[in-house]
């Protein structure tokens, strides 16, 4: 009995301990699948990893192969020369200012403007004393010498004009000429026949139409024989006081080395010049082209090394860049030479301007 009852004990005990040590049993594999599942997460970011630290690396590597060196480059631009001595030979002119002369890519409105008005101010410095250069006592003597300006200089237009207005004094009197005595006079000018037709043609639509007086007006200026919206501007700025731009071929080839406009039509010229500056401004406007197309910026040469503006003009460098050599392409007074006028204005006389020898004096 003993026994039984301790062989029951002890069956027991076995039971009981079984019973205790099943849960462990069954946690062990629990904890192996999360260890799996641990190193299979470790194993699936470490690619992941791995593929980050891939791509990132090129990443670091950019810095390295950006333009650094173009950095270091940068100041190894040298800035643009501005011509030596510009205004050398130009009498009372201010040194040229230190801005180089940089073509005008990509400049906008209001650059433009600035620019253009800056050119005048300067260009007024130079030829403070810039007047027509044409001789003339009345509005009637203006037109019929700007209509026989075409083709030729003003300076054999004035050594030609004071034998045709001593022998034709009013428009009645050349109007009633004879065409081939009136051609006779004009033939130093060229193109003797076409001028004579002309100016005896316009002397008549005065004498006939506008009572022997050289009219006011653009409208009624223009209905002229020979005369075009360029002579009409020359007469309204230069007689009646009317603004005005005069598109001959200084201003055409000037304004468009400038590149204040692209146009090659003269009216167009015009309206595109004329938009950048105040009306009041045209006639001095024009004087100022015209005088330095004729004394520097010349058609096939123009002399860059004495040029006041030099700074400012994209054009800078087409012609002789060189002040001394530049200076012997000086023409007028500038060059000392007398001007066109054989009867100029007194302030150009008192700035130290020549007056033109009269036709046949050498």
């Amino acid at each position: 009995m003993k026994k039984t009852a301790a062989s029951k004990k002890s069956a027991a005990a076995d039971r009981a301990s079984t019973t205790e040590e099943a849960p462990a049993t069954e946690e062990a594999p629990a904890a192996r699948k999360s260890a799996a599942a641990k190193k299979a997460a470790t194993a699936k970011k470490s690619p992941a990893k791995k593929a980050a630290t891939a791509k990132k690396a090129p990443a670091k590597k950019a810095p390295a192969k950006k333009a650094a060196p173009l950095k270091r480059q940068a100041p190894a631009k040298k800035p643009a020369v501005v011509p030596k001595k510009a205004t050398a030979a130009v009498k009372g002119v201010a040194p040229a200012k230190t801005v180089a002369p940089k073509p005008p890519c990509g400049e906008s409105r209001t650059a433009l403007v600035r620019r253009a008005r800056r050119i005048n101010r300067e260009l007024a410095e130079v030829y403070p004393y810039a007047h027509p250069e044409l001789d003339f006592e009345n509005p009637f003597q203006l037109v019929v010498a700007t209509v026989l300006s075409a083709q030729t200089t003003d300076l054999r237009v004035n050594q030609t004009t004071p034998a045709l207005f001593a022998k034709y004094p009013t428009p009645e009197d050349l109007a009633a000429a004879v065409p081939e005595e009136v051609e006779e006079i004009l033939r130093p000018t060229g193109f003797f026949r076409a001028k004579t037709k002309s100016v005896i043609g316009l002397s008549k639509a005065l004498t006939e139409d506008f009572g022997g007086e050289v009219p006011g007006r653009l409208e009624d200026l223009v209905k002229l024989p020979g005369v075009g919206r360029k002579t009409a501007f020359v007469v309204l700025g230069n007689a009646f006081g009317r603004p005005g731009i005069t598109v001959d071929t200084h201003f055409q080839r000037l304004v468009r080395r400038w590149r204040w406009t692209e146009e090659t039509d003269p009216d167009k010229i015009e309206a595109a010049v004329g938009a950048l500056f105040p009306k009041s401004d045209w006639t001095d406007l024009s004087h100022h082209v015209i005088w330095h197309g004729r004394r520097i910026c010349h058609a096939r040469k123009p002399a860059c090394g004495a040029c006041p503006i030099a700074p400012l003009c994209p054009a800078y460098g087409e012609g002789e860049t060189d002040p001394e050599k530049a200076k012997k392409l000086l023409k007028y007074e500038k060059g000392g030479f007398p001007g066109q006028r054989l009867k100029p204005p007194q302030a150009y006389l008192d700035a130290g301007g020549k007056p033109a020898p009269p036709l046949g004096a050498g």
